[in-house]
């Protein structure tokens, strides 16, 4: 019995989620710490730091407590190549109830441009695939000799190739970046069975813009925005203020408009790995039926050819 509310709660919260698909074609992964996760939605996010690979790696839980609620796990890699070209490699797994399962896979090709002494431009693209998997196996909506319904009689799995484009505008101190990371529309679900149950995936737009503000030699202020647009929804925005000390410890508070306020640290362990943690309280009605959503990540730049041993390069602070 207990395993049979659970499947009626996830299948509940999947039809809430398709009905959300259908009316305001948000599907896109929501992050908190964005700033440090940029490689995911911008193509022509770029350090021109020659002689770093950059890795990262960023994993989600949302709305704690409820049953189905999003999971999402995303990495990424890439590196300048010269001082014009920057390579990179993003996966992102979205999962929701161990039912619908999507993975994108892109490999990022950026062109950076010197635009004055200390700030650049950069052009991106991305190509890959999206696989989308939904297992319905199990799945018992109504006790008795009730047929389950049909809309869930089907599993789905299904490739979908997609491009995105972006730019990233930066200096040491700022960056500004437009982006949509998905350029091709797509219908995860179809009419089947006489039951109309589309999702269409939207094209997303993103733009983003963070600032280090120098308070004094040991406290710099990094206040940060992201908004996303897509179409037949409101302009999702978030807006984050962090502290900076020594240039290890940084803390800071976000608001999500509408959804969510959260809270953010992170640190520095070393000259090269920093590892960080978020919390979202849902200010919304779904906010009775959970304990809020947790994010973690951890930035590693490698210094493949020993250049820069011996002494202490400045931070990464995006």
């Amino acid at each position: 019995m207990k395993n049979l509310n659970i499947y009626h709660k996830i299948a509940a919260l999947f039809s809430v989620i398709i009905i959300s698909l259908q009316g305001f074609a948000q599907q896109d992964p929501q992050f908190t710490q964005y700033m440090y996760n940029m490689s995911v939605i911008n193509p022509a996010y770029a350090t021109a730091d020659q002689d770093i690979l950059n890795l990262g790696g960023l994993y989600r839980t949302q709305w704690v407590g409820l049953e189905g609620a999003p999971k999402t796990g995303t990495f990424f890699a890439h590196k300048p190549i010269n001082d014009k070209i920057e390579l990179g490699l993003s996966f992102t797994n979205d999962n929701i109830g161990n039912v619908v399962d999507e993975n994108n896979i892109y490999f990022d090709f950026a062109y950076v441009l010197p635009v004055g002494l200390e700030s650049h431009l950069s052009l991106g693209i991305k190509a890959g695939f999206t696989m989308f998997n939904a297992n319905f196996d199990g799945f018992v909506l109504q006790s008795g000799d009730v047929s389950t319904d049909v809309a869930f009689n089907e599993n789905i799995s299904r490739t979908y190739p997609n491009i995105g484009i972006g730019a990233f505008y930066f200096t040491d101190h700022y960056y500004l970046g437009l982006s949509a990371p998905n350029m091709l529309s797509t219908k995860h679900l179809e009419n089947e069975n006489g039951v109309v149950a589309t999702g269409v995936q939207s094209v997303h737009y993103y733009f983003t813009g963070g600032y280090v503000f120098d308070i004094n030699k040991n406290l710099k202020f990094k206040p940060a925005f992201m908004g996303k647009a897509v179409k037949g929804s409101p302009m999702a925005l978030d807006i984050t203020a962090n502290v900076l000390i020594n240039e290890k410890l940084e803390a800071g508070l976000g608001y999500r408009l509408g959804d969510a306020v959260s809270a953010l640290v992170n640190f520095r362990v070393t000259p090269d790995l920093r590892i960080g943690y978020a919390y979202d309280y849902t200010t919304t009605n779904l906010g009775s039926y959970n304990s809020g959503s947790h994010e973690i990540f951890i930035l590693f730049d490698i210094d493949l050819f020993g250049f820069r041993a011996g002494y202490n390069r400045s931070p990464r602070f995006f």
